[in-house]
């Protein structure tokens, strides 16, 4: 592994990488898909163990401390004093921000109605790109990823009934904080490995996740099963740690907005996870619907 040294010295990774550091990202960002595809279903797990607050702050404290491990193992060197900020906003939006709203979210919604928010992730995030980052995708681009967006909201509010509950406030505030620390974790992804850009963020909230878990746990019941601590342990390390790792850096290769779109494929994804460990079940419309986002996704990727 590099070190950041190393990294900070080296030509970015940028949108105009070869055909094969290209194909490599979107590997990799769909590779990340798919870890967050389960986040919901592993949530909805955790939940049948410990308490929202329990669960989170053990998600951060277990994913820091293997990040930790991974930091002080390969040698790498505290972050420039530069990059603090984006890593700020980083910790605050995927490793606190997103886990706290959609866990507590999840105690009253279904994992189908709490789709709506990554269904809506990838154009957010591409707005969220353009205004930070001055990206400029193409007016079929933004076509696409509108008609994709829509397709996977419709599908999801069909899904739940059509009914807005008071989740919905936290799920759009999860959405919002989401895309702004994908967004910045995408930019420090050029600049520096993907695993050390989510690495100083977990790291960054153990001082606050150490204490914030004592307190929770002194406070919540705790009823370990099987399903609770297998859900712990998929949302600490395959979906906050392994997934953004390759997340970022597939973000780093292809650009924001490009491997924002792969995530329209996400709450199907969730949905089809859903039905097989929680048991939830769902209309003829899915196949319908994956379709739909599939071409929306082939658009965007030639855009």
């Amino acid at each position: 592994m590099r070190t950041q040294s190393s990294a900070t010295t080296a030509t970015p990774i940028a949108v105009t990488a070869p055909p094969e550091a290209r194909g490599l990202g979107t590997a990799q960002a769909a590779l990340g898909v798919v870890a967050f595809s389960l986040t919901f279903p592993s949530t909805a797990w955790g939940l049948e163990s410990f308490g929202p607050w329990s669960l989170v702050a053990l998600r951060e404290v277990l994913a820091a401390l293997v990040a930790g491990g991974c930091l002080l193992a390969a040698g790498v060197r505290p972050p420039a004093r530069r990059h603090l900020a984006g890593l700020a906003v980083v910790a605050l939006g995927v490793v606190v921000g997103f886990p706290m709203l959609t866990t507590l979210a999840l105690q009253t919604s279904t994992t189908a109605h709490a789709a709506v928010v990554v269904g809506l992730l990838p154009l957010t995030t591409a707005v969220f790109s353009a205004l930070r980052t001055g990206a400029r995708p193409s007016r079929r681009f933004w076509l696409a990823a509108v008609a994709g967006a829509a397709a996977v909201l419709g599908f999801t509010v069909a899904q739940s009934g059509g009914a807005l509950t008071a989740a919905d406030g936290f799920l759009f505030g999860a959405l919002l904080v989401c895309a702004a620390g994908y967004t910045e974790g995408g930019r420090l992804a050029r600049v520096m490995p993907g695993w050390q850009v989510i690495g100083w963020a977990l790291v960054l909230c153990l001082p606050l996740a150490v204490p914030a878990g004592a307190l929770a746990l002194a406070h919540e019941p705790v009823h370990l099963g099987f399903h609770g601590v297998a859900g712990l342990v998929w949302v600490a390390l395959g979906s906050t740690f392994f997934g953004l790792l390759v997340w970022y850096r597939g973000m780093a290769a292809i650009g924001i907005p490009r491997a924002s779109q792969l995530q329209l494929a996400q709450p199907l994804l969730t949905l089809v996870w859903s039905a097989l460990l929680l048991g939830e079940h769902f209309t003829a419309a899915a196949p319908l619907t994956a379709v739909a986002v599939l071409v929306c996704i082939a658009v965007t990727q030639r855009s």
